[in-house]
């Protein structure tokens, strides 16, 4: 299968938790992150198509606000390579400035660079 994605893809040295930021509720960890999407790992299945504001709580940096919170669509879901788990990739939407300077500079600090 040929890869479609556009933008390189950078995984994450720390699995940080991911929350819905409405309901406070644990969504799963993040594992993979891009400037265009992110993808969690949890023990749920998530509905494709649905857009929901996620929420990172973010390790103690001085630097930073504590956490980063975001709009994101399902994309698409799939078992992960451990079958008690799915593997769900969202897209990000309408990112702000501030909101993709956070997510850049948790990539800088938390993720692989070239």
């Amino acid at each position: 299968m040929a890869e479609r994605r556009k933008l390189k893809r950078r995984h994450l040295l720390y699995y940080l938790r991911v929350y819905n930021a409405q309901t406070g509720r644990l969504l799963g960890h993040l594992v993979d992150i891009s400037p265009g999407g992110v993808m969690v790992m949890s023990q749920n299945r998530r509905r494709i198509g649905r857009t929901v504001l996620l929420r990172m709580v973010l390790p103690n940096q001085p630097r930073r606000a504590a956490k980063i919170e975001f709009e994101a669509t399902t994309k698409w879901c799939r078992h992960d390579v451990n079958p008690d788990f799915w593997d769900t990739g969202f897209e990000t939407t309408g990112l702000t400035r501030r909101q993709a300077a956070d997510l850049e500079t948790l990539v800088d600090d938390f993720g692989f660079r070239d």
